[in-house]
């Protein structure tokens, strides 16, 4: 009997709706609390509670912190099961570069008896946010997050993404993975308390994306800086508002939510300030990283892609006006930094892919860096930063 020869090949596409809910509040703590309330309620059955569990940086805690106004009226609402007072853990980007707060985390999700009914709240800058979003992602596979960040770098970018990862070898956000938020809330009132450095580098991601996908935005952002800089907050809440917007609408309209493909424009001066945070020992915030990140791929841009000159100096001096810094000592040697090109290509996989510009809202995809402008735009941006001062 011949013996029977089988080739067998299935290909199924399918998709996975996903909601993504952002809330804008002036006080979720105080009056704004029942938007909170409202995305609690998973469930039409009335009778099913959800066990809920919060962690909040520990400086938002205490008698008068904003975290704990949010806590307090948590625990008197009968619609849920909060399972523990709220659980603080340290804010800053130390906390993504150990393994033990995912440890504890995790741990803390299990002895609470948290599972895929119950919801996770966290309550703090992009680093929790990371870092706690991570754990939710894969606790029982997936445990429903609702994101309170409490940065303007966090409500103007990260807390809107799809993305939850820690630093593992050095590297950053080696270990993660994309997990869409149940729900993000970006509230003003958490706003008040950030100190002036923690408030302004938030705007280099807005900057950022308008280079990206607005010259009208961008322009309002050069017009306003000062304003925004000097914490006007109903100037600041605005410039907020379209930077995550337009971060929500690149994620779920342009096609790669999850990054499968080899273009990554919102990483757009990020080659520089994920090797920039580790060269200074995360001395630098990750808004000031990507503010000279911005600024130096304009710059190359300008030498090498068509932007124009005087715009690329108007997004260094929209910057330093923001009150960021545009240089830093760990600039040099450039050779030490340009080591972050290939582990930004490792990092995406395959061939290096890095978006710069012909114009405002004319974004490339380029492969090549050319090793020479790009150590011409970095002397360029040290004599810009001592014009900008």
């Amino acid at each position: 009997m011949p013996k029977l020869q089988l080739s067998r090949s299935l290909d199924i596409s399918f998709s996975v709706p996903f909601v993504h809910r952002l809330r804008e509040t002036h006080d979720v703590g105080g009056d704004c609390f029942h938007v909170l309330a409202e995305l609690l309620q998973v469930s039409a059955d009335t009778s099913v509670r959800p066990r809920v569990i919060v962690w909040a940086e520990s400086s938002l805690l205490g008698p008068h912190g904003n975290a704990t106004r949010i806590v307090d009226q948590l625990a008197a609402l009968e619609s849920v099961d909060v399972v523990t007072d709220a659980l603080a853990i340290d804010g800053g980007e130390d906390i993504k570069n150990t393994p033990e707060t995912i440890d504890r985390l995790l741990r803390e999700i299990e002895s609470y008896g948290l599972d895929r009914r119950s919801m996770i709240i966290a309550i703090g800058g992009g680093a929790l946010l990371d870092a706690v979003g991570y754990a939710a992602a894969i606790a029982h596979r997936g445990i429903r997050l609702i994101r309170i960040p409490t940065t303007t770098l966090a409500q103007a970018d990260s807390g809107v993404g799809v993305k939850n990862a820690i630093n593992y070898f050095g590297k950053k956000n080696w270990v993660g993975t994309f997990a869409v938020p149940w729900a993000v809330i970006n509230d003003a009132k958490l706003l008040e308390s950030l100190p002036d450095r923690d408030f302004r580098s938030g705007f280099s991601e807005a900057v950022k994306v308008s280079l990206l996908k607005s010259p009208s935005h961008f322009e309002w952002l050069c017009e306003h800086a000062a304003d925004i800089r000097d914490r006007d907050m109903t100037t600041a809440i605005e410039a907020i508002h379209h930077s995550c917007v337009a971060h929500l609408r690149h994620i779920t309209e342009g096609g790669d939510p999850f990054e499968m493909l080899e273009a990554r424009p919102l990483d757009f001066g990020h080659w520089s300030a994920h090797k920039l945070e580790p060269l200074t020992g995360y001395r630098l915030r990750h808004g000031e990283a990507v503010g000279i990140g911005v600024a130096i791929d304009s710059i190359y841009s300008s030498i090498e892609h068509g932007l124009p000159e005087a715009q690329a100096n108007a997004v260094c001096e929209c910057l330093a006006t923001l009150g960021l810094p545009l240089w830093d000592e760990a600039l040099e040697p450039t050779d030490r930094l340009l080591v972050g090109l290939e582990e930004f290509r490792q990092h995406l996989g395959g061939r290096l892919t890095v978006t710069m510009l012909r114009d405002v809202a004319k974004p490339i995809d380029v492969h090549q860096i050319n090793q020479a402008s790009m150590k011409e735009a970095i002397a360029r941006l040290r004599e810009l930063s001592t014009k900008f001062a």
